[in-house]
């Protein structure tokens, strides 16, 4: 496995991931796709100039689907975004699939499956694998029932998982990752903390109430060798107290990976 972070790509960011002794960058465009697109370049340069892949582009919270089928228009900025992952020779690109309340669960997979699969497809000959982040961010192919029905039709399509998403729904994280942790391709390593039912704050990833040493003891039973992706995101740990955390997260995983 190796250690990174989510980030953006200025210059202090591949400075800082660096320094730290991080093997990857993760960038996240969400609304500023068209602002990543026109800074491919720089980007590249600053990757080999900091020795800093990008290990993850990704592109949370959009309609993908609509009452008539597929949205064309995210269909074919998302085309871009890929392209632009294999450009970066980053091999994963991250994306999620809306539910549509007029239509029926049925519905909504099969219009899901039609958009992953043309995803799947434009990105095989450049070399970058879909995967599907488990936030709740406008998606809805993060549950068990979403991952048997979608990703059990879909052999070629991966998952991005967070436990704290799962945790935050009241589902068993653990769970999930013995049974789909075969297709996780990238992780995140978001603290979550939930005080009488309700969820807190989002900690340091170490400093929260995640079994962290569990969950890693099944990704390793598993095979998995991918990214673990520092997330910070927390409403209170921000400036010195933030950039503390991030320091005590990266030595926290270091002595539990192998």
């Amino acid at each position: 496995m190796k250690l990174g972070r989510i980030a953006w790509f200025e210059e202090e960011d591949f400075r800082s991931a660096r320094d730290r002794g991080m093997e990857f960058i993760e960038l996240d465009v969400n609304n500023r796709a068209q602002l990543f697109l026109e800074n491919v370049d720089s980007i590249r340069r600053r990757s080999l100039e900091y020795e800093m892949p990008i290990a993850a582009v990704g592109r949370w919270g959009s309609d993908r689907i609509c009452r008539d089928g597929i949205c064309q228009s995210e269909l074919e900025l998302e085309y871009r975004l890929i392209d632009a992952a294999a450009e970066l020779e980053c091999g994963v690109y991250i994306t999620g699939c809306n539910y549509v309340q007029e239509l029926s669960y049925y519905e909504n997979c099969s219009f899901a499956i039609a958009y992953f699969e043309k995803l799947i497809a434009h990105g095989a000959g450049k070399g970058v694998k879909i995967a599907v982040y488990n936030c709740r961010w406008n998606n809805f192919v993060c549950t068990p029932m979403a991952y048997t029905l979608i990703h059990g039709y879909l052999k070629e399509l991966y998952i991005k998982y967070d436990p704290s998403h799962c945790i935050y729904d009241s589902g068993d994280y653990l769970q999930e990752t013995r049974d789909w942790g075969d297709r996780f391709i990238h992780v995140h390593l978001k603290g979550s903390l939930v005080i009488g039912g309700q969820r807190y704050d989002d900690p340091p990833a170490g400093l929260d109430q995640t079994d962290w040493g569990s969950f890693l003891a099944i990704l390793y039973a598993k095979g998995y060798d991918g990214g673990l992706s520092i997330e910070p995101h927390s409403a209170n740990w921000h400036g010195e107290l933030g950039e503390k955390g991030i320091d005590y997260t990266i030595r926290y995983f270091r002595q539990l990976m192998l």
